[in-house]
């Protein structure tokens, strides 16, 4: 499943010929943490940031640095050269979400954009990028990406327990059914007060 931004056109990422998987927030609306989510195909800042910034010139200025927490990206370039023009990159690691990719504008100001792992399950990935993407998001990058953790996690475990309960039989054995009170045995209880 592919998302793509937001807007009329169709936009292609030319390392890989597919859509862009880029979701942001409606324009005009009041900043939230977030301003929407990037699915890169990989963790290789030099090939995925290209068609990121080519994406976003237009519709928020020209990209001129980026940052990045280094924690989930192996190699970050100084810079990337993105159609024209140079994005320097940059790295914080206490300072940054390490969920988060920060984009700067000269010209326009700043935008947050959640990082979502490349090896992320489609629905999943669906699933995050409308969170973030929505402009009364309340919660950091991190704290999406663990309540997907949770989610996923939570799932896995239900998955188990389908799976154990088959194995031993339970899925096309019959559940005993209950009685209905008419079915009932009423046992007597002898009266402890009369004598015997």
């Amino acid at each position: 499943m592919t998302t793509t931004i937001r807007n009329p056109t169709a936009v292609e990422d030319r390392t890989a010929s597919l859509p862009l998987r880029l979701m942001l927030a409606p324009a005009g609306t009041p900043p939230a943490l977030l301003d929407g989510a990037w699915w890169p195909r990989s963790r290789d800042l030099t090939a995925e940031l290209p068609a990121l910034a080519a994406v976003l010139d237009p519709l928020w200025g020209r990209i001129t640095h980026v940052t990045v927490n280094p924690t989930f990206w192996p190699v970050i370039p100084r810079k990337v050269p993105v159609d024209g023009h140079v994005v320097g990159v940059g790295w914080f690691t206490a300072e940054q979400d390490p969920h988060k990719l920060l984009l700067l504008s000269y010209s326009v100001g700043r935008w947050d954009l959640l990082v979502i792992p490349p090896e992320t399950a489609p629905a999943t990935a669906a699933r995050l990028m409308t969170e973030a993407a929505d402009p009364l998001g309340t919660r950091t990058a991190s704290a999406l990406m663990n309540e997907a953790e949770q989610r996923r996690i939570a799932e896995e475990m239900e998955q188990n327990l389908v799976s154990v309960w088959d194995s031993e039989g339970g899925h096309g054995a019959s559940l005993p059914t209950s009685r209905s009170p008419a079915q009932a045995t009423i046992a007597e209880v002898p009266d402890a007060t009369k004598d015997i």
